[in-house]
């Protein structure tokens, strides 16, 4: 098979595009509201999309980017499971809980990322001691949210590895 410059370019190129999106995605985890593994998943989309109009894209492939599909739905779904356990462990309701999500995420929105972050933790403390009317209690279940937090991002950032390998066993192999 005879490439040319062309070719070899655009290949270069997709792969480097797909390779900043996973990496991106990867170390986006590290913000709680950053939906990291559905960026890396769309990554390994456009790659596929784009190997498979050029025809280049066979059985394995497929098969290696339906994995990396399920990872990235179950890693998605294990997040929330995580961390709402840890607070439902502690008796919380799903009311502060959600205040606890809209928080980081209304945050995130209109400022930082790293702001949601602060706000998601704050916004549950904020919700439980209003419920509770008790400082230590409501700092309690703020630990518990946060140590579901850190558990939910060492099974997220997993997850995402094993993504980002399968995709250089697709790309490279």
């Amino acid at each position: 098979m005879d490439l040319n410059f062309w070719d070899v370019a655009g290949r270069v190129l997709l792969e480097t595009l797909t390779l900043f999106a996973l990496l991106g995605g990867l170390f986006g985890l590290l913000i709680p509201v950053f939906p990291g593994l559905t960026v890396m998943w769309i990554g390994t989309l456009v790659y596929a999309i784009v190997q498979g109009t050029n025809g280049n894209m066979t059985w394995v492939d497929w098969v290696l980017f339906a994995l990396i599909t399920l990872l990235m739905i179950g890693g998605n779904i294990a997040d929330n499971i995580i961390i709402a356990k840890h607070v439902r462990d502690k008796n919380v309701p799903w009311s502060s809980i959600l205040w606890a999500f809209a928080a980081g995420i209304i945050v995130s929105l209109f400022f930082t990322p790293i702001a949601g972050m602060v706000a998601s933790p704050a916004g549950l403390y904020l919700a439980e001691w209003r419920r509770l009317k008790e400082k230590q209690a409501a700092l309690a279940n703020t630990k518990a949210w946060m140590t579901g937090w850190g558990w939910s991002l060492a099974a997220r950032f997993g997850i995402g590895v094993v993504m980002f390998v399968f995709w250089m066993l697709w790309a490279w192999l």
